[in-house]
This record gives C-alpha cells, structure tokens and sequence, in this order.
C-alpha cells in the first residue's frame, strides 16, 4: 500500500536553471509551487520586495522565455510565487514537499538544509536535486524527523521534456517516503522513476559519462574526426540526434568533466576506472572556456559569414556551424561524413536489424561500432549490483536520461547475448562473472516476453522475474502471442478483457490504404467479439498524418477519381470510427497531425500523453483538412454557438485554427485549440501510461452502456453571412503579408466549405454535406500547380515550399 499524502504545494529552493524548470514542471501539473532564491548582494539593505526578489523573478522569465518552452502552457505561471531565502522562507511551514535545487556545494546545500529545518513541519517530504554530492552527506547532523523524510531526486535537463527522475534514498529514509517518489514521480509527475543507489554520478551519468569518455578515446585510436564519431553515434543507432559531442556542448564540457572527474576521485574499484582520466585537449577545452553552447563554442561553433553580393538591402549576415580540429585546435567547415555500413543499415527503419548490420560491418565504422557497444557492455555488466541490483533501471535510466532508443541491455539482447560475449572476450574485453553464470545455465537473454508481459534476469536469485507496472504498462508489441489479425502495415492484438488494440508501423506512422483498412478491420472485429477497440502507436509519433505521397502520385496522373476514392475511404473510415456499435478511445503521444488529428476528432475518448504534438496542418501543403478534420470543426462550432453573442466567434476561432495551420505544443494546448473536449479527453503525464488508461476507458464506457449514436442532421451553417466576414480576415492577412496569394485561394476554400457554402440564410444541414463540400475542395486544390509544388518540397525536403 503505497504512503497516502497529498501534494498541494511545492517549494523549490533555487532558481537557477534546473530549480525554475522544475517549479515550471509542477505548475504545469496543477500544484502551487513557491520559488525561492537569494537576495543580490546590492540589495541586501533594501526593503523594495522587487530588488530582493530580482535573481527569482529574473531566473523564471528567463525559463518562461526560453526554447523548448518549459511549460505546457502560459497559463501555468500564475501557480508559482516568487521569493527569496531571507523574508519568505517562513512560508515552507504550509508545504508538502520541499525540493532542493542549489549551487553543488556541499557548504551551501547545508546551510539551506539548516534554515529549511527552522520552518518545515514534521513528516514534511524534503528532498536534493543534486547530481553529484552523495546523499548520505547532506542528511548529515539533521533532524531524525528529516532524515525519515528525506531522500535525493534527480530530475534531468529539462524537465519537462527528459522523463528520468532518480530516486536516491539513505539508510535512514522511510521506505514509505521511497515507495510514495517513485509512485508520485510517475503518475503525476509523468516520470521514468528510476530507484537507484548512492553511488557516484548515480545511475545515468556513471554509465551515459562513461559512454561518452570511452568514444573520446575509442575516437582517438581510431583516428576519427568529431563529425565522423557523431555520424556513427545518433540516430542511425538509436540514439539523439546530437549524438556525442554535440550532446557535450549541449550539456556543458564543464559539467561533463566534472562528473568524469568525480566517478574517478570516488570509484577507486572501478575496472574501467582510467577512462575517466580527462585528455589533455579537454582540458585545453575548459581552459579556454571552449563549455559549448553556454559560451557560445565548444565542439562546434556558429561562425557569421558576411555576403558581399547583391545590393545593399540583400546583403546580410549568413552563418554556419563549424567543428574543431582535435589536432590543430582550429575550427573548420564541416564535412559530411560517409560509412558504406552506414549507408546499407540506414534505409532500415527497424533499429535492431541496423544495429545487427553496423556491428558486423566490416569497414572502420564496424569496427567502431563494436569497440564501442563491446565497452559499454563490459561496463554495464560490472555495474550490477553496484549502482542497481536490477539490470532494467539501467536500461530505463539511460532510456529515460538520455534519450536511448533502447537500453544497453535489451541491445546486447539483439547482438546476441552468448555470441558477442565470446566475441568480446575474445577481443579483449571482460564481463562481469553473473553474466557468464546466466549464459551457462542456458539463458539466452536479458530480457523475454511471456504472455504479453516482459520479464528480465535477476543476478541476485538467478531467475526472471516480471518487470514492475504490469497492467498499468501495456505495450502493444508484447501481445504477438495474442495477434488477432495484421496486413503489411497494422497489427490487431488482443490485451485481454475483450478489448483489441490496434497499431500500425509505416515511415512517420503515416495513414494509407493499408492503414484505413486496418481501422475498418479493427472495428468488424470488434463489433463482432469484443467490447471495445484501443488505437494507439509505438515510436516517436502517433502519425504525422495522411500519405501525402500516394496523393502527390495520383494528383499528378491526374487520377481524379482515384484520388475521389481514397479520400472517400478515408472520410468513410473516420465516420465509421466515431459511429459504430462499440467505443474506439484513441491514445496519441508526439506528432499527431492531419490525419492522425482527424482520426482523434472522431474517436469517443481521447486519452493524449502529455507530449502531444496534435493540429490540423494541411494548409502548409495547399489542401484542406479532407478527411472529416474540416466536417468536425464545423460541428463543433456549431454546438458552441450561443444566443447571446455573434454566431460569427466561434466559427472564426475555428476556421482560422486551421488557416493558419496551428499545433498545439502540448496536449493542454490542444484543448486551447478545440481539439481536444474538455471535461471529456484525459491527458496522461507518462506517456507509458496511456494505452492502459485508454483501456479501462473503453472497458467503463462499454459497461455504462454505450449505444451507437446517431449521424447528425442539425449543424447550423451560417452561409453567406459568414462567408463575408471570413474573405475579410484572409484579406487583411493577406495584406499583411501574413499569406501568400495561393494561402489566399486555399483558405478561401476552407471558408466556403466551413459556412457550408453560399447558401443565402443560416441553415441546418447533415454531416454527410460536408463531407461532400470537404472532399470537393479538397479534389479541387490537388488541381493546384502550387498545391503539387507545396506537396513535392515536403516530400523531398520534409518542409512546404512558400509559394
């Protein structure tokens, strides 16, 4: 039984970078969050509560600015109040939780602990945000009171965006208080919790700092540049873009050295212990002040390159990132670089067949890629029991913290568990003695899936157990045993309680024939034998909408009436999503655009992650929202319009919604955009949570009784009365240079189908109507030369020409 407690509100001490996003992450969850800092110097003798509260209130419109946003929207900042450690700190008293953010140094963080201890009331939460001070040392001559209560929590930068939240307790803190992190962390705060030991560098930095020390060197012997190493350690193994040394500019070298340091000052046992030895060109680095993007330059740097051509009003100022010369400490052009390995595995969207053909390449970059995960296994394999007794909360850290497609684990799972340690051994390289147990008792792998649920191998009993969350974590791709029914693209499972859930896997989760004919499917099925249908997807995204390229295809074959029957199909398939004899919630996460939106709008319950990237964005591409997005806007404003105010408001607020092709930031913001209802759709913090939650939603649903609704036949259009006022806005932008003169033809269309045509008087009529008028347009614009210019540049260069 997890500790009952309440968080109504938080006071976070320290409003540096990671202390104000922090205070941004728990105002965006609905608590009240104090800020605190210090007073500036200068202020010191002033009673103006404006100086003394400079640092706080400067930290947090500095945060409120920056980019990605840390809030899921502006609304949010009205939950935090400022302060500062001097006049406020009284105010504690009414807290539930007290978070430490503070300068690392251990001098400091006492004497805030000191002061914290005048005010916080007993049972009181208290916890550190530090990321390299043991735990144990900041509890040292506190209260028992404190102690009992007190535990380290470790949130990553930024918060909002990076789900690891480590939980690090001392022998003195209540498990309850434990229990109660790493529960709340998850379920409120929308967090990996990751429960670690009060090891140097924790869990993520001890393995992701190693990770990036041993590339420095591995680089080195290998006579690799700084874009040839990050070429081969992004995305093409499922790693962050910003691969290795961008991911230290971004970070800090600074702070990148630092931990490095502090894992070989304190971790003397250490196998691995001298590739924490700082190389003499990173310390010229941090000499020079070279920290990366918070000086401005690093590994890389953004050089201006005046253009002299052209008349004076053309000339400006062009930049251009360059990379330095690890041998002449000189910054140069960077060049592209290229692996005949890298080539072959990078049409692959399936990670674990690129990472099976990168490893065993036989060209410098194989070569790499095997020095480099044959490291890094050695040294996770040592870890355990270390830093964790379970080798999932490794996997999930790294996951979580920075940014791994998949753990170091599960992609030794995929090498081969038996096979590379014999290769590892026999290029040099040890492993720990549990793992040589594991292979000789037969077991294979780190992980297996049985019955829909993952279990992993635990050194300590020697056995699998299953991973904690059950059915609170569903993932789809578990249930192959429970496959129901699949084509090229969709796969249908069973997940048990008579529910089906369907996913699909194309390039961008994007939605073609195979697609809508997987969602029909899904709700024959459905209809027949269960009670309900889930529809969600693995991956970065939901969908980023329909499959603009069957579209450009046809469009340009001018198979018009091909092109007619796709988009039939696709308005039928989302009308048959949101009337059929049993619920269909969605659960969206990422890019949910066009398509993806479309088919949201029309499922029964929404059920977002937080993260949800979700609009109407068919404007860029020269087309309207054809496949019932435009139809849906129409009918939700027509059931907001109120006799007490112009009918004119909520249409506009609609049509120029999706005129001007919003995406709404967050899911928050999507109930801002109408797209989701409020009141009805849930967002849900932890992403990992949300096909669970869609679930129990489908399972309530059906069990109050769900009846098939009806068509709608009452949508009031408002006609020309409209149509005037929505040419005089596309106007005014256009004037404005807001819009070009085809945004112009485009968003007339939208107008003309939005008011239901140029009908002379308001009227009432069917959803089948618009959907008529929707797809009419809709052909019309794929007739469009600069529609088919807009739709070529994205599929060539990802981004809609402006023309």
């Amino acid at each position: 039984m997890i500790m009952k407690r309440t968080i109504k509100k938080v006071a976070i001490l320290g409003s540096g970078v990671m202390g104000s996003r922090i205070a941004c992450h728990f105002a965006g969850i609905g608590v009240q969050v104090l800020l605190f800092d210090i007073v500036p110097k200068e202020a010191v003798e002033s009673k103006d509560k404006k100086a003394r509260n400079k640092i706080v209130n400067d930290s947090l419109q500095a945060a409120i600015k920056s980019n990605p946003s840390p809030v899921f929207n502006k609304e949010v900042i009205k939950k935090i109040t400022t302060g500062n450690f001097e006049d406020d700190m009284k105010d504690i008293a009414n807290c539930d939780w007290i978070l430490e953010v503070v300068v690392e140094r251990l001098d400091i963080k006492k004497l805030v602990f000191e002061k914290v201890e005048q005010f916080r009331k007993p049972g009181t939460l208290i916890t550190s945000n530090t990321s390299g001070i043991p735990i144990y040392m900041l509890e040292e001559g506190r209260s028992d009171d404190f102690k009992k209560n007190f535990c380290g929590t470790h949130f990553f930068n930024p918060p909002r965006y990076l789900k690891l939240l480590e939980i690090i307790p001392t022998p003195h803190t209540d498990p309850g208080v434990v229990e109660f992190l790493m529960h709340y962390g998850d379920l409120f705060l929308g967090k990996t919790t990751v429960l670690c030991k009060d090891t140097p560098a924790f869990i993520a930095n001890r393995i992701g700092v190693f990770g990036i020390m041993f590339l420095f060197k591995l680089a080195h012997k290998l006579d690799l540049t700084i874009d040839e190493v990050d070429t081969l350690t992004g995305a093409i193994i499922g790693r962050p873009k910003s691969a290795t040394f961008r991911t230290a500019d971004v970070v800090g070298i600074d702070t990148l050295v630092k931990v490095a340091k502090g894992v070989y000052d304190n971790c003397p046992n250490d196998e691995a212990r001298d590739i924490f030895i700082i190389p003499e060109w990173l310390d010229k680095l941090v000499a020079n002040k070279w920290l990366g993007d918070k000086t401005g330059q690093g590994f890389f740097k953004k050089i201006k390159l005046p253009v002299t051509q052209g008349s004076p009003e053309e000339r400006k100022t062009d930049k251009e990132i360059q990379v330095l010369n690890l041998k002449t400490f000189e910054y140069q052009p960077r060049i592209k670089s290229k692996f005949a390995s890298v080539e072959a595995a990078k049409p692959l969207d399936d990670l674990k067949q690129r990472l099976k053909i990168l490893v065993a390449a036989q060209d410098t970059a194989g070569e790499f890629h095997r020095q480099f995960h044959y490291g890094l296994f050695s040294y996770i394999s040592h870890r355990v029991p270390e830093i964790s007794d379970e080798i999932y909360r490794v996997d999930d850290a790294m996951m979580a913290g920075f940014g791994w497609e998949i753990g170091a684990f599960e992609s030794w799972d995929v090498l081969g568990v038996e096979r590379t340690t014999k290769a590892m051994k026999d290029a040099g390289y040890t492993v720990a003695g549990w793992v040589d147990k594991m292979i000789a008792a037969g077991n294979k792998s780190f992980y297996k899936i049985e019955n829909g649920k993952k279990l992993f191998y635990d050194p300590s009993s020697e056995m699998y157990k299953t991973l904690p969350g059950g059915e609170s974590f569903i993932i789809m791709s578990n249930y192959q045993e429970k496959l129901v029914w699949k084509n090229a693209s969709c796969s249908l499972f069973d997940l048990g309680g008579d529910i089906l859930g369907l996913q699909w896997s194309t390039k961008m989760n994007s939605i073609g024939g195979d697609v809508l004919s997987g969602i029909q499917t899904a709700i024959d099925k459905a209809e027949k034998s269960f009670k309900g249908l889930v529809i969600a997807n693995e991956g970065p995204n939901f969908s980023a909408g329909a499959n603009v390229g069957m579209i450009f295809m046809l469009a340009v074959d001018q198979e018009y009436d091909e092109l007619d029957m796709a988009i039939r199909m696709f308005q039928n398939t989302m009308m048959k999503v949101r009337y059929s004899s049993i619920p269909v919630v969605t659960a969206p996460h990422g890019l949910t655009l066009g398509g993806g939106c479309e088919l949201n709008l029309h499922s029964d319950k929404c059920f977002p992650a937080a993260e949800t990237y979700i609009g109407l964005v068919e404007l860029g591409v020269g087309l309207i929202p054809g496949g019932g997005g435009t139809k849906e806007f129409i009918v939700r404003a027509s059931d907001e319009m109120h006799e007490d105010e112009p009918e004119t408001i909520t249409l506009k607020n609609r049509f120029f919604t999706i005129a001007t092709a919003k995406v709404a930031t967050s899911a928050f913001e999507g109930f801002d955009l109408g797209i989701f209802r409020k009141g009805h759709d849930e967002v849900v913090m932890n992403q990992n949570r949300r096909i669970a939650e869609a679930k129990r939603s489908v399972i309530e649903i059906f069990e109050n009784g769900y009846t098939m609704p009806l068509q709608r036949k009452d949508i009031k259009v408002l006609g020309r009365s409209a149509l005037g006022a929505l040419y005089a806005g596309i106007n005014g932008m256009w004037r404005a240079n807001y819009a070009t003169d085809h945004d112009v033809v485009v968003a007339k269309k939208l107008a003309y189908v939005m008011c239901g045509g140029d009908l002379s008087e308001p009227t009432q009529v069917s959803e089948q109507y618009l959907l008529d008028l929707e797809r009419e347009a809709f052909l019309s614009l794929c007739g469009e030369r600069k529609t088919l210019e807009r739709i070529q540049s994205v599929l060539k260069g990802g981004k809609p020409v402006r023309n």
